[in-house]
């Protein structure tokens, strides 16, 4: 069991708790939790470090003694998770995992795909929270601008739910590059703007979709949503001048949802 804070192991967790470029250099990143670590794909574990109490408890249940045994797993002094942990209540399990990798030619194999396209979005929590609602909403994929918050910062993973293993995700260097790929695969692409002249349920989204999502206090820039094939607008009442970007895509991914369900079709 390790005991000492000072353990190299232990540092080097610290390390990837605080730097995305530390994160990003070893291709790792972090998921905290009982639930993260039960969700994890085996294949993309790494490393599994736990307090001896939590790891009594979890021996108790067949399906985690298995992945426990399984796995490369070390156990800890709770003052030394503590110390590894980015939570101010640790669960007493952190799981290093592999970072995955995905391809937009891939993606838009798929027919009749969905993508959010997030353009420097600076809350992990909002970000988490789109990858969660946009694993229930059926999307195909995410992609990211440069300069949204790092996907792989411990708030975001913890936010998902375990939804980052699942949906497919890119951070591309050239937004309008990527909107391009999708538009001549013949994806239409549209911008939740404050311009636009029609609600978003009056648009039919049967065929590929795209959503441009921009940064929470200035939007999207008016060179990206210029590359959009339509605005699309979210009725608002009273002063409200716009929603939370979390909110307003999961607004727009379901609308697309509801309508595919309607016509009678599974997107997959």
């Amino acid at each position: 069991m390790i005991t000492s804070t000072a353990n190299q192991k232990i540092r080097r967790i610290a390390v990837w708790q605080s730097k995305a470029r530390e994160r990003r250099r070893d291709g790792i990143y972090l998921a905290e939790g009982v639930k993260m670590f039960r969700e994890a794909p085996r294949e993309a574990v790494r490393e599994v470090y736990l307090t001896e109490n939590l790891q009594k408890k979890l021996m108790e249940d067949p399906e985690l003694r298995e992945r426990l045994q399984e796995l490369p797993c070390e156990t800890v002094s709770e003052e030394v998770f503590a110390r590894m942990s980015d939570t101010q209540t640790p669960q007493g399990i952190l799981t290093v995992l592999r970072r995955p990798e995905y391809a937009l030619e891939a993606l838009l194999e798929e027919k009749n795909p969905l993508f959010l396209v997030l353009e420097d979005l600076q809350d992990p929590g909002n970000l988490g929270t789109i990858l969660r609602t946009g694993e229930g909403a059926g999307v195909t994929g995410v992609i990211l601008s440069e300069g949204t918050v790092d996907i792989f910062n411990p708030k975001v993973i913890r936010a998902t739910m375990g939804s980052v293993y699942r949906v497919p995700f890119l951070c591309v260097p050239d937004l309008g590059q990527a909107i391009g790929e999708l538009r001549r695969a013949g994806v239409r692409v549209y911008a939740a703007h404050l311009e636009g002249e029609r609600y978003y349920d009056s648009f039919s989204f049967q065929g590929g979709t795209a959503f441009l999502i921009g940064n929470e206090g200035s939007g999207l820039r008016r060179e990206t949503a210029r590359l959009a094939d339509a605005y699309v607008k979210i009725p608002m009442e009273g002063q409200v001048e716009s929603l939370n970007a979390a909110v307003a895509a999961s607004l727009l991914m379901y609308e697309v949802h509801r309508q595919r369900k309607q016509k009678g079709g599974e997107r997959r």
